[in-house]
């Protein structure tokens, strides 16, 4: 474990982080966090909050945080489309080796409209980019 904690700690939320200072320089040897912002990766907002706000250091550290977050969410976004090509796969299996026609009659319709509508998409999207290349 390091000695210091980093000088800036990201209360991950949906949207972004809230953002603190944090300080260990104290007479309590205390570890005190004060909000200095709310930094939010949907739209690239920095909005300061409290009665110190960010340095242009830290404005540069979570500018930088909020890029490497959006590339982690990003990876995150493909690695559940795999991830759900692998269930789908195992959902066939199941249907085809497993399932009683009772289970079956449960999620059939809904998950027939699901695939044709992804369906309908995905070739959408793929004629689309074959009409860009051309």
């Amino acid at each position: 474990m390091a000695d210091k904690p980093e000088p800036l700690y990201f209360r991950v939320r949906d949207n972004g982080a809230t953002v603190f200072r944090v300080d260990t320089e104290n007479r309590q040897r205390r570890i005190e966090m004060d909000q200095i912002a709310v930094a939010n990766t949907n739209n690239g907002q920095i909005k300061p909050h409290g009665d110190t706000p960010p340095t242009p250091g830290e404005m540069a550290e979570i500018e930088a945080w909020m890029q490497a977050r959006r590339a982690v969410l990003d990876d995150r976004a493909v690695d559940d489309i795999f991830r759900a090509v692998d269930y789908l796969n195992l959902t066939t299996h199941w249907a085809q080796t497993k399932a009683t026609d009772d289970q079956l009659e449960q999620f059939t319709d809904r998950l027939l409209m699901a695939m044709h509508d992804l369906r309908m998409v995905l070739v959408r999207k793929k004629s689309d980019r074959m009409m860009k290349d051309e």
